[in-house]
């Protein structure tokens, strides 16, 4: 058709929400003095307590020389601390402290509330859907 403009691409898209997710999540983290980055990095460590650092680096999107900056400000602000891993001494593995816990705890309502803001327009079932839709695309791609 003449005239009629294509839609923007899914990737366009999806990085559009990425961009718009991490400058809201900054906004609400930056009172504790931490960035949406390292808020991203203790939710991991939430569910998957004793990473090692190329593990956190994986899972928390950022890269392996990243995650050593990122590992030593969390652990300077007493949010995580690194112990020996006893099946294998040359490791380091990162934990969640007790403060990084209650931190974690604090915003876990106003991450609530984002999260019910960005799907505010949507049904339970589309909601669902969409929540489906993002596994299944990132499983495809990974």
């Amino acid at each position: 058709m003449v005239g009629t403009k294509a839609p923007p691409s899914l990737l366009y898209m999806v990085k559009q929400v990425e961009l718009v997710v991490r400058s809201r999540l900054d906004e609400l983290v930056r009172p504790a003095g931490i960035t949406a980055l390292q808020y991203t990095s203790l939710t991991v460590l939430e569910r998957h307590d004793g990473l090692s650092a190329a593990q956190l680096a994986r899972d928390s999107f950022v890269t392996a020389q990243s995650v050593a900056d990122l590992v030593r400000s969390l652990e300077n602000r007493g949010l995580v601390r690194r112990e020996r891993n006893p099946r294998n001494r040359r490791e380091l593995l990162i934990l969640l402290t007790g403060e990084g816990r209650e931190l974690l705890a604090r915003y876990a309502e106003p991450m609530r509330d984002l999260e019910e803001r960005m799907i505010s327009d949507l049904t339970a079932h589309q909601a669902d859907q969409f929540r489906q839709a993002l596994s299944k695309t990132w499983h495809a791609l990974s």
